[in-house]
């Protein structure tokens, strides 16, 4: 556990301070081209979860977000956590859930920052914390696959 809370924390305030910076310096209606024709920050509130699935659902995913947080403390042990590459990818994994959930309290929506694109084709925008949980849960599905505790007996 000694690696879990401090990469949660880190990634916490990383997302918080990121997007702090952009509700103060990208308009909402203004995107800023950083590599034109794929890569433009955005200021945009999702009140609902990627690809626009449950829109205007923020208290309900808020709700399952604490959940989920209070299911990954109660049930540590069977996710192997003790293992540190598992560590890591849950401290990935709950500092994203604690990102965004602060967003959706603090501002009634998640603020997505980072939109990728071709042509007319775009990635759901995203941020930090959803990068962080897809990157956690990545880690944890390849080390638990590939690198499996061998049973006891």
């Amino acid at each position: 556990m000694r690696r879990l809370v401090p990469i949660a924390i880190l990634i916490a305030v990383l997302d918080q301070l990121s997007k702090l910076a952009i509700l103060h310096t990208v308009d909402p209606n203004y995107p800023v081209v950083v590599i034109p024709g794929f890569f433009r920050l955005v200021n945009w509130g999702n009140s609902g979860a990627a690809w626009g699935l449950f829109h205007d659902s923020n208290m309900v995913l808020a709700i399952i977000s604490i959940a989920t947080l209070i299911g990954l403390f109660v049930f540590r042990k069977s996710f192997q956590i003790h293992r540190p590459s598992c560590q890591i990818a849950f401290g990935l994994i709950a500092g994203g859930i604690l990102g965004n959930v602060t967003d959706r309290f603090r501002y009634g929506h998640v603020v997505d920052f980072l939109d990728f694109y071709v042509k007319s084709y775009h990635w759901p925008a995203f941020n930090i914390a959803d990068s962080a949980i897809c990157v956690g849960v990545g880690i944890y599905m390849v080390v638990t696959t590939f690198r499996p505790e061998p049973a006891a007996g």
